[in-house]
């Protein structure tokens, strides 16, 4: 992939068709904790239907895979991005950066009348990840998910990301 052609980043749902090669994703060795397999997701939004599995695209060619969620209870509801996986051959390439600014477009545009508030979730030792949330403007909340990971929140401005 030339590093000097802009990007065009796009997303689609996981379906039949790009399946497979959704679940070809891979991550360095060193990565591999930090996130469920590609496989384990497509599983989980199987079983929970408020969850959307995407692959992203640059163009035609799957760079990554992400997975968000509306969830209404408990009340007053939260939107959360639970999955976020750049293809270990395009990390480093600014992937991972333009995607989550892509998806909170896209998510405010799904679900922005609905909450102001995005969540994630990470691992204290996944130092990279943190970087790129926090320079986004995520900040930790204090508080931590159901496998002990520590929340992270964005805050929709302005009715905009």
């Amino acid at each position: 992939m030339d590093l000097n052609k802009e990007k065009q980043l796009h997303f689609e749902l996981v379906n039949d068709n790009n399946r497979q090669e959704v679940k070809s994703l891979s991550l360095f060795s060193e990565q591999v904790g930090f996130i469920e397999t590609v496989d384990e997701c497509l599983q989980e939004a199987n079983e929970i239907k408020a969850w959307r599995p995407v692959g992203i695209y640059d163009r035609e060619q799957l760079v990554g895979f992400a997975m968000y969620g509306y969830f209404p209870e408990p009340a007053p509801g939260r939107l959360w991005l639970d999955r976020l996986l750049i293809d270990k051959k395009y990390q480093g390439q600014g992937y991972g950066r333009q995607s989550v600014l892509a998806l909170l477009h896209r998510l405010y545009a799904e679900y922005g009348s609905e909450t102001a508030t995005l969540y994630l979730s990470v691992y204290m030792d996944n130092s990279p990840a943190i970087r790129l949330y926090e320079s986004i403007g995520f900040r930790f909340n204090g508080k931590y998910d159901s496998k002990g990971e520590h929340i992270m929140e964005y805050h929709f401005t302005e009715g905009r990301p």
